[in-house]
């Protein structure tokens, strides 16, 4: 998900992490994270610069319906792969790949599915709608 404005206040609501805004990922790892790897994540691992919010993760049970990957990514048939969804308050560089990397599961693939409110339901790859900024910025 790419969300563009030229709306300065709208950026910066969506982005200081002090107004909370969750951003939802969903991630392919390497290997099946187990309950002690998810707490770890949940609780908010220490990355190189600093410790990261608690957020909220779980496994998902089926691979999402995402379109294919353009290269696809890499495969080793002796690793185990599986998805979970992140739920995150703060955006730092990489943070999802560096926090799923800290507990011992690389990202594979990376697919920004929210942001507050917006998700990607209903819109196909390479399509784009226009959204109003009361809608971005409502509360649930």
């Amino acid at each position: 998900m790419l969300l563009l404005t030229d709306d300065g206040a709208l950026h910066r609501r969506l982005a200081d992490p002090r107004f909370g805004h969750p951003r939802t990922y969903l991630a392919q790892v390497e290997g099946v994270p187990g309950a002690e790897a998810l707490a770890r994540l949940a609780a908010g691992p220490v990355l190189g610069d600093g410790p990261t919010r608690p957020c909220r993760v779980r496994l998902l049970a089926a691979a999402p319906r995402l379109p294919p990957r353009e290269p696809p990514i890499r495969r080793r048939l002796s690793v185990a792969e599986a998805w979970i969804e992140l739920v995150l308050t703060e955006g730092r560089n990489r943070q999802v790949r560096r926090m799923t990397a800290a507990v011992g599961h690389p990202t594979l693939r990376l697919v920004r599915s929210a942001v507050g409110r917006l998700t990607l339901r209903g819109l196909a790859p390479g399509r784009w709608r226009p959204v109003a900024p009361e809608a971005a910025l409502a509360r649930d």
